[in-house]
């Protein structure tokens, strides 16, 4: 019985040892957590998670032993609210120590729910006066992010117009961007990156899979946009 206790205990050691070493071991991975809609999902990539699967393919393409893992919370449909609840979430929650980047990309459906549910034909008043709940909503989403992780840098991606041609749309998207940019602008841990000029005078059927939601070509643009813009480190 005595024998068996100690290699019991010896097992136990061994083990706590392995686990600690192994869970150190994969914690030195850099993780990135991303939030948004649709286009953080990916939608329209049939090949992968659109922007997502490709930053952490052009990351991880430096031949270095360290792996960047994205964890992708994108949901389609969602709104900034949506985000708020899942910060609230005990499981999403208690992982957000755990992230080494926060990518956040929302808005787009708060848009245009606000002009009910689509943008034709176009209500000024209604989508003006959705933008104080929408600032209110992406100042909560960041002061929790910095609560929850002292030291993860965030990147929070600007809207973008898929209705080129539709001025009036236009200046509401630039008026949500510029409400984003007023935000952060004074965070150092914040940066933020445009996305609006990315499809300006390119053909719509090369870069989108449908009306509203980009393809391969279109989100290899945001993520080479994202790249260029910010300098993940290791």
């Amino acid at each position: 019985m005595k024998k068996l206790s100690i290699g019991l205990i010896t097992f136990i050691i061994t083990s706590l040892i392995w686990f600690s070493f192994y869970t150190k071991s994969k914690s030195d991975d850099p993780v990135i957590m991303a939030f948004g809609d649709s286009l953080t999902y990916g939608y329209g990539d049939t090949q992968g998670e659109g922007y997502v699967d490709g930053v952490e393919e052009e990351l991880n393409n430096s031949g270095s032993s360290k792996r960047f893992r994205i964890w992708n919370y994108g949901i389609i449909g969602q709104e900034t609210d949506g985000v708020l609840e899942q910060l609230d979430d005990i499981r999403i929650k208690s992982k957000l120590d755990e992230a080494d980047y926060f990518i956040l990309f929302i808005g787009t459906n708060d848009l245009i729910n606000s002009n009910g549910g689509d943008l034709q034909p176009l209500n000024e008043k209604k989508i003006n006066d959705a933008k104080p709940e929408y600032k209110q909503h992406i100042t909560k989403i960041l002061s929790i992010l910095k609560k929850e992780n002292k030291e993860a840098p965030i990147i929070v991606l600007g809207l973008y117009n898929p209705y080129q041609n539709q001025k009036h749309i236009e200046k509401q998207i630039d008026e949500w961007d510029q409400t984003i940019i007023k935000t952060v602008r004074n965070d150092r841990r914040i940066t933020y990156i445009p996305t609006n000029d990315l499809f300006k005078n390119k053909k719509k059927q090369k870069y989108f899979s449908d009306s509203l939601h980009p393809n391969e070509q279109g989100y290899q643009l945001i993520t080479s946009r994202i790249l260029d813009r910010y300098q993940f480190k290791r």
